[in-house]
């Protein structure tokens, strides 16, 4: 994608990067919260097919119009939300001491992809054409959505829609907006949102320069980049498999979001410090293990909402991964370009005389004290991260409706009851009639 972002827009290829990422991170701040809740209500298959065709649908656009390819990219930020929709189904087929094994086999098998495409893609480029690498994954593309039509069934049970297709929805339900306002109503929701967005800013920066960063500026070869992406992946694997449950087993959920987020931390500082080759591997196996937190996020989360929420809760927190994905490229290109460290486009056989070694000899070169100022900012996010994560509570309950009564498709209503400790003695429970 940056070759091409390159040929197009050869004099402001990182800025049309960043305007890219960040029109398509706030359409998807936007519009997940809202896709998760309409999932709620229509059942989670018809999401799972919609946002997983626009997540793949400019992948063709890449060879056929390189300008139609970025102007699709960045508006579907719409409905390129999978996660949101993948992790409340997650949350309808398993029990609640399943969950958090659940959701670290899913952000592992996604991190699977990510060791395997790049080496894949490099290979077949190499050796055929880059138009092989598109053709086969819009090939995938087709075959992941053929295998959702045809193999994965409905989670929703028709007893949890409060309506069915076809039936009006209230503007309520439609406003995208509203999912966000109810943010502040719980302060729970609130301080994991906070979590998220202080913690995934810095990772969705890292994701947009590093790989660029390590070539440019420690000196690693293209291969060696690709070798280092399939062994952080391998470890961010067995992490989020075998280590996350354990942890979450041992020390329970916040314990387990502030390991990882120490463990980020560190490799964040690690990073913004090293200058040496070495130190990115020691580093990389440090980020392995920071991986878990979304995961763990993810599962308090689910834990914490009702049944009939999962959409929405899940749709708020990829929502705000969905801004970081826009902000973080725009605010890691801004540090760098403050310590004057360009970051630019290299060809394979760029020579290595190119590379933009620290000044050790000249003290006064920041580069020499500070080869990655970005990721330092990133580490202190992180830091503000983890303080906000020591106030979420291990155990609560979210409140994400306005109302105290929720209209099923049966007619019926559940009735939010007083808490009975305000009851006099002898009395019936109180209806709270005030939003119905």
């Amino acid at each position: 994608m940056l070759s091409v972002l390159h040929q197009t827009f050869p004099q402001h290829t990182f800025l049309m990067n960043g305007l890219i990422h960040g029109v398509k991170g706030l359409l998807s701040f936007l519009s997940a919260p809202l896709i998760g809740a309409l999932s709620d209500v229509w059942g989670r298959k018809s999401f799972l097919l919609l946002t997983v065709f626009f997540t793949c649908a400019p992948i063709p656009l890449l060879k056929i119009s390189p300008w139609w390819y970025f102007a699709v990219i960045s508006m579907s930020g719409v409905f390129a939300v999978t996660f949101s929709v993948i992790f409340a189904y997650v949350a309808d087929i398993t029990q609640e001491h399943e969950r958090s094994t659940a959701y670290g086999l899913v952000s592992a098998t996604f991190a699977a992809s990510l060791v395997t495409s790049p080496a894949i893609g490099a290979y077949l480029s190499r050796a055929y054409s880059d138009t092989l690498v598109v053709v086969l994954a819009s090939g995938v593309a087709l075959l992941d959505i053929g295998f959702i039509l045809l193999a994965v069934p409905e989670s929703l049970p028709e007893e949890m829609r409060p309506v069915s297709w076809g039936a009006p929805i209230s503007w309520e339900q439609a406003d995208p907006f509203a999912s966000l306002r109810k943010v502040g109503q719980d302060s729970t929701v609130l301080l994991i949102c906070i979590t998220v967005f202080l913690s995934y800013l810095p990772e969705a920066g890292q994701y947009s320069s590093f790989f660029l960063y390590l070539r440019q500026v420690i000196g690693f070869s293209s291969e060696t980049v690709a070798t280092f992406i399939g062994v952080v992946g391998i470890l961010s694997i067995l992490a989020q498999t075998v280590v996350l449950g354990v942890l979450m087993r041992s020390i329970g959920n916040k314990n387990t979001i502030l390991l990882g987020l120490g463990f980020q931390i560190l490799q964040l500082a690690w990073y913004g410090f090293g200058s040496q080759q070495w130190m990115m591997w020691a580093a990389g196996a440090v980020a392995a293990m920071s991986s878990i937190t979304f995961p763990a996020i993810s599962a308090v989360v689910s834990r914490n909402a009702d049944p009939d929420q999962q959409g929405v809760v899940q749709g708020m927190v990829t929502g705000i991964r969905g801004l970081c994905n826009g902000l973080g490229p725009a605010l890691y290109g801004f540090v760098f370009y403050l310590f004057h460290v360009e970051l630019s486009e290299m060809t394979e056989d760029e020579p290595s005389d190119k590379v933009l070694k620290p000044n050790m000899a000249n003290p006064s070169d920041e580069r020499s004290i500070i080869p990655g100022p970005p990721f330092l900012f990133g580490a202190c996010s992180v830091l503000l991260s983890l303080l906000v994560a020591l106030f979420i509570p291990e155990h609560t309950s979210l409140t994400l409706r306005s109302g105290a009564h929720k209209k099923h498709s049966n007619g019926a209503q559940s009735h939010a009851l007083l808490p009975p400790a305000h009851l006099p003695e002898g009395k019936e429970p109180l209806l709270d009639d005030s939003s119905v």
